[in-house]
């Protein structure tokens, strides 16, 4: 069996929610054991995150402070000028990220905006990092144009299970994350997507989070697990504010992540949003369950981050060191055009 084949789509609810229940060392052993065996345990990949457009977007996201229905105090910004996110991508890869993504608070990007989106792609391509954007929804035309500018990742959240999406959004469906997230592959770019958690979900939810996204035709190359910063204005930061019991705990937190690596074995786990505020302990028990990627830098968009200090500072600790190599999918993706004759093997 090849490491392809082991990535099961076809997970049931109570699969996963019987994850979920197993005593924590359990599960903790298990998804240690399934990272270990496709992955090398002592390596992280590093990303940077740069908004590139900031605020004004027109989605009503409950945990946003960049929509407009928030009063978190962001001022709209138009989107940057290419060179000054080139600029932004040598100082991320001076700092040891592999991957450079990019997001712009858009409910879509507008055609007027694509010759610059691909301007800004073709260049922080050509400096030997990966690019990953999240500009909001795509139409097949311009995933398209993304892609043939070499755009290796785009990021499109699911963010929550399906039943309890409109809870935190009522601007779009989840159909048409998907939607999206179909238009992307379609066009041969890379899938990142993952979620929220801490939103005052419930374990069921969670349970149909991970589901979602381990069902999929085809597992995301990066899963993104963020817990909620809750930030004054937004509708869920003001809600939890006042019911902090809501927050979900470290060690459910890990088992998350624990649940996420083993259904979706080649997948990178990425520990998101709210890093910042997880002690040294938590982060390293993430990364024993399987996370092996981080956002590195002082700011996800508009909130705070551990930044490059302190995590040189963590790996050092935990003997861990910044990864280098390919992504098991996307490896896997080349080993299998190759078999087919769709790409030439390198000389």
């Amino acid at each position: 069996m090849t490491a392809q084949d082991s990535c099961r789509t076809d997970w049931t609810r109570d699969e996963i929610a019987a994850l979920f229940d197993l005593p924590f060392t359990e599960l903790v052993f298990r998804a240690a054991d399934v990272h270990r065996a496709h992955h090398a345990a002592d390596e992280v990949q590093l990303c940077t995150l740069l908004s590139i457009k900031t605020g004004g977007c027109a989605e009503d996201c409950g945990y946003c402070a960049q929509s407009v229905k928030a009063d978190a105090g962001i001022e709209a910004t138009k989107l940057m000028d290419p060179r000054a996110v080139l600029q932004s991508a040598a100082q991320a890869k001076d700092a040891g990220s592999q991957r450079f993504c990019m997001g712009a608070a858009w409910r879509n990007p507008k055609d007027r905006d694509m010759p610059a989106l691909v301007e800004i792609v073709q260049g922080v391509s050509a400096m030997g990092l990966e690019t990953c954007m999240t500009l909001g929804m795509l139409t097949p035309k311009q995933a398209g144009m993304l892609a043939d500018a070499g755009l290796d990742y785009y990021n499109h959240n699911i963010d929550t299970a399906p039943e309890n999406y409109g809870e935190v959004i009522t601007t779009r469906t989840f159909e048409d994350r998907l939607e999206t997230l179909d238009h992307v592959r379609n066009a041969g770019i890379n899938v990142c997507s993952g979620g929220i958690v801490g939103m005052g979900e419930t374990r069921a939810h969670r349970v149909g989070f991970v589901h979602a996204l381990a069902t999929l035709p085809r597992h995301p190359e990066s899963v993104p697990v963020n817990a909620l910063v809750p930030i004054k204005g937004t509708v869920l930061g003001d809600m939890l504010a006042d019911t902090p019991l809501a927050k979900i705990d470290d060690i459910e937190f890990v088992r998350t992540v624990a649940v996420a690596r083993i259904t979706m074995p080649l997948s990178m786990v990425r520990l998101s949003a709210g890093r910042e505020a997880m002690s040294d302990a938590t982060q390293a028990l993430c990364f024993l369950a399987g996370a092996n990627s981080i956002f590195t830098g002082d700011r996800l968009l508009t909130a705070a981050n551990a930044g490059d200090d302190a995590d040189a500072a963590l790996f050092a600790r935990l003997g861990l060191k910044p990864m280098t190599g390919e992504e098991p999918l996307r490896a896997c993706a080349k080993a299998g055009a190759m078999e087919t004759g769709a790409m030439e093997p390198a000389e």
